[in-house]
């Protein structure tokens, strides 16, 4: 069987923005996705990969 995807294509598309607007706040890009990935509540591997 072929797994699902837990994210829409949307929500995906929509955090990917989020990190990209976001990350000249941060002082890395792995900050960045730390916050980002815990206000869509998913872990920062997920959101990086």
């Amino acid at each position: 069987m072929k797994k699902q995807p837990k994210y829409s294509p949307e929500v995906i598309e929509r955090a990917v923005r989020m990190v990209s607007e976001a990350a000249s706040e941060y002082e890395s890009q792995w900050a960045a996705i730390t916050s980002i990935a815990a206000k869509i509540s998913c872990t920062p591997e997920t959101l990086r990969r």
